[in-house]
């Protein structure tokens, strides 16, 4: 990988957080290109040097009207040509939904595959999707290299995690994240990326690629409830049960992914679960905080109706539904989880709304805040029985 040239990175996705990264990568005197199918927004951003779908509204708050923006770099250009980013391009951001992914890899693969060289995948997706065949929860990077499965020495994946708001990103505010991968090329993509002005972007390197994802991915869940909450007279203590409780399950998922405790405890656990959770500038958290607001009884409309007024896609309700699959399968113990699915699918009133974000919070089965020698045992054995169960005869043995 010592011979893919640093100077120039590809964003797939002229979404929110594609753009923020070409204001930052601009500010860094990369050469950019942003992929995006519609030919007229490709000639409107290369022509204005702004992107009129996403981020310039927001931007023009902070700076005091759209002529204040900064504009993006003269080195930033835009093209609805894919062929032409993929082949140009040995850096390629994925900048798009978990939803959207496998539409793009078959896209790229083909492209990727005839190159002569190899491409570096980097990917700052926050989701997670079901695989059909396996029935098993995938994170980005699962999916890639099952989509890549027969070129494997034609890519590298890395991926990024941690608290990142776009608008802090393009504006050059500090930023930290966690950079996840194999060790050579991450430690590349760190020097070449998101070490090169440390006052506006740094970066900790985390082994724990799926557990760095899932964390990603599952505190967008959190953010959802949080949001909820904030709109209940429920005092100012619930919310840290919320967060503390919330790390139990997200460890515990994590490790059955394949990932591990310690990623939780990083940039991309509990440092981007905080912010998500607790500001308005989190897609997630106004997702729940909308949908309570807007609420009318039938979730399904009221979910319609919120995603109309939010810039960008929060992956929180699509992963839940995800999640909630998985979890019945695998008959596993997960009350928050289990709530944020039913507020945002089930239906019933406020009260009945409130009352199962007080029963996941305050009557969980489990009654100790560490894991006994016995599960730190079977834990280590048998990860896939370690886990308390929802219902059935482990349930009464501790499991």
């Amino acid at each position: 990988m010592n011979d893919l040239n640093p100077s120039k990175i590809a964003i797939i996705g002229p979404g929110r957080l594609g753009t923020s990264f070409a204001y930052k990568f601009g500010r860094d005197n990369k050469e950019i290109t942003i992929y995006y199918h519609d030919a007229e927004l490709c000639r409107a951003i290369n022509e204005s040097h702004l992107n009129p779908k996403h981020l310039t509204q927001d931007l023009a708050k902070i700076f005091g009207g759209e002529d204040n923006v900064p504009l993006l770099s003269s080195k930033v250009t835009a093209t609805h040509d894919l062929q032409r980013v993929v082949e140009e391009n040995d850096f390629i951001i994925l900048s798009v939904t978990m939803n959207r992914l496998p539409e793009i890899l078959n896209y790229i693969k083909p492209l990727i595959a005839k190159k002569t060289g190899p491409t570096c995948l980097i990917s700052p997706i926050k989701g997670l999707a079901s695989d059909e065949k396996k029935r098993e929860l995938i994170t980005p990077s699962q999916m890639i290299t099952n989509h890549f499965f027969d070129i494997p020495h034609k890519f590298e994946i890395v991926c990024i995690g941690g608290p990142f708001f776009d608008v802090d990103l393009a504006t050059g505010r500090p930023v930290c994240v966690s950079v996840s991968g194999k060790k050579g090329i991450a430690k590349r993509v760190r020097k070449e990326f998101f070490k090169l002005n440390r006052r506006e972007l740094n970066s900790y390197y985390n082994f724990d690629t799926i557990g760095t994802e899932a964390c990603g991915a599952l505190k967008n869940i959190v953010a959802n409830i949080k949001g909820v909450t904030d709109c209940l007279d429920l005092g100012d203590s619930l919310p840290g049960t919320i967060f503390a409780r919330s790390g139990v399950e997200i460890r515990s998922l994590s490790k059955i992914l394949g990932g591990g405790f310690q990623a939780f405890q990083s940039q991309a656990g509990v440092g981007d679960m905080y912010v998500t959770v607790s500001s308005i500038a989190s897609k997630n958290y106004r997702y729940g905080k909308f949908f309570y607001e807007m609420y009318n009884g039938n979730p399904i409309e009221t979910n319609i109706k919120v995603l109309e007024r939010i810039d960008g896609t929060p992956e929180g309700p699509n992963s839940i539904k995800n999640v909630h699959r998985y979890l019945e399968r695998k008959n596993m113990y997960s009350p928050l989880f289990d709530a944020a699915y039913e507020i945002c699918n089930e239906g019933g009133t406020r009260e009945e709304i409130k009352e199962k974000i007080i029963q996941a919070c305050q009557f969980d089965k489990r009654d100790r805040e560490y894991i006994g020698p016995f599960s730190r045992i079977i834990y280590r054995l048998l990860p896939n029985f370690w886990y308390r169960r929802q219902k059935g005869i482990l349930t009464k043995l501790g499991f």
